[in-house]
This record gives C-alpha cells, sequence and structure tokens, in this order.
C-alpha cells in the first residue's frame, strides 16, 4: 500500500541533497548523489535493499565498493528494526553509517510500530474494549491514520514521546513540484496520484484507476502528504543529509599535518576506513537548533510530550503537552503541563493501573512467583529494619526503628537506675547498713555486759563494720556504669566479704580453741590473743586483696554497652574484664565460708548456753546457700538485671550473717537483760 506520508520523508530528502549542491558554501565544487530504496516498512524487504546496493562486489572482502561514484554513508530507515538488519548486513563491507535512531520510549500497552499497530488495533476495537490508557511508543504517537473519530473511543488520552518537530522552510513549496508532467517516468508518483486523487497519471492497460484529467493540483488538504505544518520524521531526515553533508565538507577541508588520525594524518576522500569518521565530530546550526553528536553517536535527545485529544470535528488531535531536553541539567530534562493533559474517558485525573498498589511505609516488596515484576505482596520489616518500599535495611548499631518500621531512631539506653527496681534496692542497702549501725550501737554502749565481752566485742566491731561496707557495697551498682564504679563494684564487696568471713573465721577459731583446751598447762589460748586474731583476719583479708589488685591490673572491670540481650535497646553494664579473677574472687570467699562453716559445725556441741558455733553455723549456711543460689542466677541473668541478682545476693548474705549472728545477743540485751550474765551464759 502506498504510503504518502513516507513519500513525503523521500522528498524531503531530495529537497537537502539540492540545498547542499546549490549552496557555494558547503561542499564547494562538490556535488552529491544519492539512491533511494523502499522497505516497505518490513524489515526482509530492507534487507533486500542493502544486498542490492552490495551486488556486483567481488567476493573478496575489498575495503570500499568500487566505481566512478564512491558510496560514503548510508542513511538507516525510519523504523529501528529495519535500520539495524541494514546495518548488519553492511557492516563487513565496512561502509560507515548513520543509522538514524529514534529512543523508544515505554508503554503501557504497546510497543510497536505503526505497521504492527494497525491489525492490533483492529482486533481491539472488534472487542470492544474502552477506558484503556495508552502510553504510546515515538513509532506510532504521531500516526495520523489513527485521527479518525471512530478511534477516539479507544485511543483518546494516549500519551507518548513523540520525535522533536521542526521547521523545514522550502519543504511546502518542494513537495508542489511534484507532478506526472514533471516525473513522468517516475512509478512513485504515478502511486501518489492514485492515493490521492483516484486516478492514473500515465495510461496504460494495465490501470486499475481511470486516467487523470491533469487538472489535479496538490493542496494543503492532502494532508497526507503536504502537511508540513510539524515535520518530525521528515526534520530529522533533513538534519540527517546535512550531517552527512558537514562532516564530508571537513573531511575535504583536512589538510595533511592537522588531521584528527595518526601521525596528524586526514582521510582520503575515496578510500575511507570505518574508523575514519568526521560524522561523530559534526556541529552545526539548523534553524536556531545545535546539532552534535556524543562519543557514542547519538544526538541529543529531544523529544514533545504529545497527548491525543478530542478535536471540534471529533477526530483525534495531537496536543504538545511537555517536552524532554537532554540538554537540561539532570532532573530538569522533562517539563510537563499536568493541566493540560487529557487521559481516557475525557478525565483530567491521572489514571492508575497497578497489579499492586505501593508497598506503605515500613514494609518491602515480595515478588510473586511466575508473576510480573510489578505484581507482589507488601512484606513488614523485621524489627531492627526500615523500609525504602522496595527492601528493608538495617539501621545502624546504635539506632533502631521505630513502630512504623519507617525511620531509625536512637536506641533507648538502660541500666540499674533508680526505677522501679533500682529503689527498693537502695532502701533495702540504706536499711540494713542502719540496723547494723543500730546493733553497733548497742553493742558499743553495752560493752562491758556479759553477752558482748563472751563473744570478743573487738571482732564483732570488726563484723559490724565489714556488714555495713557489705549494705553500702550495694549502692555502688546502681547508677550509669562508669570506669570507677565499674572497678568498685566487684573488689569493693569482695573486700569487704572476705573481711566480714574472716573476722568470723577469727572468732570461731577463738570459741573453738577456748571450749577444747580442758587439760592443765594447755596453752593453746596463748596462740589466739588480740594480735595474733588481727594477723590472722589481717593476713585472709590481704589474700583477697592481691586477688583484686592482680584482677585491677591484668583485665580490670569496665562499662560496655550490651545490645545482644535485647537488640532495640543498649543495656549499659559492667563487663567484669577478667571471667577467671571474678570467680576466683568468689571462690576464695567460697572457701573462707566453708572453712568457718567446718570449724562452727565441730565446735556445735560446747557445753551450757553458749550457742555461738551454732549461730556461725547457721550464717554460714544461709550465706552459702545464697551464692550457691547467685552463681545460676547471675549466669543466666539477662541485661542489666545481673546486676540487680549480684546485689540481691550480697543484700541476702548480708542481712543473714547480721541476724544470725547479731539478732540473739541483740534479744537478750535489749529485752532479757537478767541472763545478760556470765553464769547464764556458760
Amino acid at each position: 500500500r502506498f504510503d504518502p506520508r513516507a513519500f513525503r520523508w523521500v522528498q524531503t530528502m531530495r529537497l537537502a541533497v539540492e540545498e547542499i549542491n546549490e549552496s557555494t558554501e558547503l561542499l564547494p565544487n562538490h556535488t552529491l548523489g544519492y539512491k533511494i530504496f523502499d522497505s516497505c516498512a518490513y524489515p526482509l524487504t530492507g534487507q533486500r535493499a542493502a544486498l542490492a546496493v552490495l551486488n556486483g562486489l567481488s567476493e573478496a572482502d575489498s575495503p570500499m565498493c568500487s566505481g566512478s561514484s564512491p558510496m560514503l554513508t548510508v542513511i538507516g530507515e525510519s523504523g529501528s528494526a529495519q535500520s539495524i538488519v541494514v546495518s548488519r548486513l553492511l557492516r563487513p563491507f565496512r561502509i560507515p553509517m548513520k543509522v538514524m535512531r529514534r529512543s523508544l520510549a515505554k508503554v503501557v500497552v504497546v510497543f510497536s510500530a505503526e505497521g504492527e499497530m494497525t491489525p492490533f488495533l483492529r482486533d481491539y476495537m472488534k472487542q470492544n474494549i474502552t477506558g484503556i490508557q495508552w502510553v504510546a511508543s515515538e513509532a506510532w504517537v504521531t500516526a495520523s491514520v489513527f485521527t479518525g473519530r471512530e478511534f477516539y473511543p479507544y485511543l483518546g488520552g494516549t500519551i507518548g514521546f513523540g520525535i522533536r518537530k521542526g521547521h523545514i522552510a522550502q519543504l511546502g513549496d518542494y513537495l508542489q513540484t511534484v507532478s506526472p508532467q514533471r516525473y513522468p517516468d517516475n512509478i512513485l508518483v504515478g502511486e501518489l496520484w492514485e492515493a490521492l486523487y483516484g486516478c492514473s497519471p500515465f495510461p496504460s492497460s494495465a490501470n486499475r484507476f481511470p486516467v487523470c484529467s491533469g487538472q489535479e493540483v496538490l493542496l494543503k488538504q492532502h494532508s497526507a502528504y503536504m502537511n508540513t505544518s510539524s515535520p518530525r520524521v521528515a526534520y530529522n531526515v533533513y538534519k540527517a543529509v546535512y550531517a552527512v553533508a558537514h562532516s564530508l565538507h571537513n573531511l575535504l577541508l583536512c589538510q595533511s599535518g592537522n588531521g584528527p588520525f595518526e601521525n596528524d594524518s586526514c582521510a582520503q576522500s575515496n578510500n575511507i576506513l570505518p574508523w575514519q569518521y568526521y560524522l561523530q565530530e559534526v556541529k552545526f546550526n539548523m534553524a536556531g537548533e545545535e546539532v552534535n553528536f556524543d562519543q557514542k553517536g547519538d544526538s541529543v535527545p529531544y523529544y514533545d510530550i504529545i497527548n491525543w485529544q478530542r478535536g471540534t470535528t471529533g477526530s483525534i488531535e495531537f496536543v504538545n503537552v511537555g517536552l524532554f531536553d537532554g540538554t537540561k541539567p539532570g532532573g530538569e530534562e522533562l517539563v510537563i503541563q499536568e493541566e493540560r493533559i487529557m487521559w481516557t474517558g475525557h478525565q483530567s485525573e491521572v489514571p492508575v493501573s497497578v497489579c499492586s498498589p505501593s508497598c506503605p511505609p515500613g514494609s518491602r516488596k515480595a515478588v510473586r512467583r511466575g508473576e510480573p515484576v510489578c505484581c507482589f505482596d507488601c512484606v513488614p520489616c523485621d524489627s531492627g529494619k526500615i523500609s525504602n518500599q522496595t527492601e528493608c535495611i538495617f539501621c545502624p548499631e546504635d539506632f533502631w526503628s521505630n513502630q512504623d518500621r519507617t525511620s531509625c531512631i536512637p536506641k533507648k539506653v538502660e541500666f540499674l537506675a533508680y526505677d522501679a527496681l533500682g529503689i527498693p534496692l537502695t532502701v533495702i542497702s540504706v536499711v540494713g547498713a542502719s540496723l547494723t549501725v543500730g546493733v553497733f550501737v548497742v553493742f558499743f554502749h553495752h560493752r562491758r555486759t556479759a553477752v558482748v565481752r563472751v563473744n570478743n566485742s573487738e571482732l564483732s566491731f570488726f563484723i559490724l563494720f565489714a556488714l555495713t561496707l557489705c549494705f553500702l557495697c550495694c549502692l555502688i551498682f546502681i547508677g550509669e556504669p562508669t570506669v570507677w564504679s565499674c572497678m568498685l563494684r566487684h573488689t569493693a564487696f569482695s573486700i569487704t566479704f572476705s573481711l566480714c568471713i574472716s573476722c568470723i573465721l577469727g572468732k570461731t577459731l577463738v570459741v573453738l580453741a577456748a571450749f577444747t583446751a580442758t587439760r592443765p598447762g594447755d596453752n593453746i589460748m596463748k596462740w589466739l590473743g588480740p594480735k595474733q586474731q588481727r594477723a590472722i583476719i589481717f593476713s585472709c583479708t590481704l589474700v583477697q586483696v592481691v586477688i583484686c589488685a592482680a584482677w585491677l591490673i591484668d583485665a580490670p572491670p569496665y562499662p560496655s554497652r550490651n545490645t545482644k540481650y535485647e537488640r532495640s535497646k543498649i543495656i549499659l553494664e559492667c563487663s567484669v574484664g577478667s571471667s577467671l579473677a571474678f570467680w576466683c574472687v568468689l571462690g576464695y570467699i567460697g572457701l573462707q565460708a566453708c572453712l568457718c562453716f567446718v570449724l562452727a559445725f565441730l565446735a556445735r556441741k560446747l557445753p551450757g548456753n553458749f550457742n555461738e558455733a551454732k549461730y556461725i553455723t547457721f550464717s554460714m549456711l544461709i550465706f552459702s546457700a545464697v551464692w550457691l543460689a547467685f552463681v545460676p542466677a547471675y549466669v543466666s541473668a539477662p541485661g542489666n538485671y545481673a546486676g540487680a541478682v549480684e546485689s540481691f545476693a550480697i543484700l541476702a548474705s548480708s542481712f543473714g550473717l547480721l541476724f544470725c549472728l547479731f539478732a540473739p545477743k541483740c534479744y537478750i540485751i535489749l529485752l532479757k537483760p537478767e541472763k545478760n550474765t556470765k553464769q547464764h551464759l556458760m
């Protein structure tokens, strides 16, 4: 089928060649020739035309076609599919080419050339499907064949990228010069007359149409051929011819020694190799438009955004609603006048057509297997991750996702503070220390009574002093950990408990020695006098001090940020530094307690009402039970609860020692003073 519009493109090329040949500035004293082949918008026909170009060449791979007029350039077809076929066929023969490329935009329904769109649209209209929003590729976005009023219910609102329209000043007049009288042997002119007027200008027995009168005149209403109001493809053809002419002009003006190739050489006009091209370097101005090419050989992209709207006659009109200008900075290339767009169904609102709606904040896309990528499920992000609506990403180490999984917020910092857990421990610690001080005051006030003197008042005061420090040690475990508080926590309680147990051990030895030295002449007590008792206490405590000193020197406790227990929080705690030193400290206290327990158990059957050994036995039993329970509880306690467990163990064992050792004595001193005699106790 004859296409008057394609014939207009042919005439545009002829016009450009004739203008260049008549020019005294561009390619003077040189004449351009051309040979035009019709691909019929079909790749195989284009391939046949390329073979016709090569016809007559020898089978040998010669660098150039031979002949009086060398062929230097091939300008591609208007469709990219046909141009690609031709370029691949001509490449082995090393014929330089300028393939006119037109970037194809994405479409919603059809990505096709005009020829393939026609049968598809015919079937589409038979199904009477309406309300579809089309985003057209530039290959058919300006196809005048679809502008009839019968197409509007199906194609109205179509939008797409169109080739930039230009202005060719002499094109209208040049097209009107075509006539059967001027070109009596041109078959295409005859087909043009048949298409426009339904008659044949050349009488023949094979004519399917009546003979024309000869009075037919080309008028502007013959839009398929004479429509020059907005040339698009024709304008690209026009620019392509001029680009080739400018490149040849630069080639011919090249002077040896100033050329662009190796050793400043120039190309030979009758023997141009593929790598000796000038087209990529061409820059010229056409009707105010700068024409040039990038390193890939592509021209600067410039497209009109075209919207199909109903005209006054009911047919479709192409309305420019924006543009894409590749010369603009990044992000500013696309300009759309949204208020001018009319969408399908004559709607002003942007239609929505998605397989799956966009994922809400805090979720990510999960592609459905076997379905297009635009079909997906929205999966909420896990804790600690936020969403950019495509995927979930982890928050930085010290941050956590908010409840909506939309942003990262600083993690909540926790430690054993003066709160619901810290305040009760503080109160109990202060109460325990106050009770111990109260017992100290009672003992000091009644220091000359039998109960105090029989129970070795000096060691009792040492024990009360140590117990007071034990109660106050719990306060170091409360509050934000620092370097000093971490070092004091474990060392202070271990030394004070070691001092307390050492005093109890000394008292146990004195009691055991006093009641077992029954034979006359036994002077065992001279080895357990006040000085010896102090030496025992000092020596036993010094061992713990040495262990703690080595601990602090080698690997002291330090504040750490624990994120393993609960990833959404940062728990400030004290790391023990050296686990071996920590368990050595506890082990030494346990060894002292076991020794006290064994000695007190051996002295449990002392005569009379002196039950000090029994009280020591019970106190050591409670002490050992508390710390044996502490070990698994401490190991399994999460986060800042480990400090609370250790504080509880200190308080429980301290209260156990205080009540077991001093409650019975205070009972006698305060409530049963009649029993506070040496005769009653012995």
